[in-house]
């Protein structure tokens, strides 16, 4: 259970660094503050749900581009936490293109870091 509980604070945190910072850098990106916490919460929910289901469509059918699934769902999940209801507004092809490889970035970061530390302190 501790475990998962970090799992997911990690996920929501690694959300949250990554959209401020892609909002920071990039000028066409703009986020709410009081739509920030519904996108990070959309876009943790969003990239949770969208990572696997893009992975096996992309080894079934362009295997190649299996590696980039990531990419892509973190693509998509933007999209959807751009939505009306989601706090952020993104406007611009390479806005689009750099905030999805930004939040891409960090977020792989953060996921590949944080649980190695914290678990570590967290004793299994």
């Amino acid at each position: 259970m501790k475990k998962l509980l970090i799992g997911v604070g990690v996920q929501l945190g690694s959300s949250a660094v990554a959209i401020i910072v892609a909002a920071l850098l990039l000028p066409r990106f703009s986020l709410g503050i009081g739509g920030f916490l519904t996108a990070v919460v959309i876009f943790t929910i969003a990239q949770s749900l969208l990572a696997g289901a893009v992975a096996r469509l992309a080894s079934k059918h362009v295997p190649a581009f299996a590696g980039l699934a990531s990419l892509v769902s973190t693509l998509l999940a933007l999209i959807i936490a751009n939505l009306p209801f989601g706090g952020i507004r993104i406007h611009g092809f390479v806005t689009w293109l750099l905030a999805a490889l930004i939040v891409w970035v960090i977020t792989g970061l953060c996921a590949t870091l944080a649980p190695k530390y914290l678990l570590k302190n967290a004793g299994s």
